[in-house]
């Protein structure tokens, strides 16, 4: 279920269109409905509010103007797993590869 402060993309005529970030959802007037308020991440940003039911907030086809639209919840990738410690006393792994020091560049 999507919810406040989750991602969504926007689908619009069957095509992925935009990103954005559900702001707030409330009720609307008219019973089952809600207004979703969408933080449209373009450039410049953007604020949309469209009135859904449920069934759209979490997936379901709509269509607007007779342009078919769809949100689809984003889930963000996992992080990578943290690099284990090295013991004190062990043998670091060996990796190849020279650092560089930016400070020590010859201009």
């Amino acid at each position: 279920m999507a919810t406040i402060n989750d991602l969504v993309l926007a689908h619009i005529d069957n095509k992925p269109a935009f990103y954005a970030r559900i702001e707030d959802i409330s009720p609307d007037v008219k019973p089952g409905w809600w207004k979703v308020k969408l933080l449209v991440l373009t450039v410049p940003l953007q604020v949309y509010t469209w009135i859904l039911d449920e069934s759209q907030v979490n997936g379901a086809p709509f269509t607007m103007g007779n342009t078919p639209i769809m949100l689809e919840k984003v889930v963000p990738p996992e992080p990578p797993s943290p690099v284990a410690p090295v013991e004190k006393g062990g043998d670091a792994p060996k990796k190849g590869g020279k650092v560089v020091s930016l400070f020590d560049r010859k201009k």
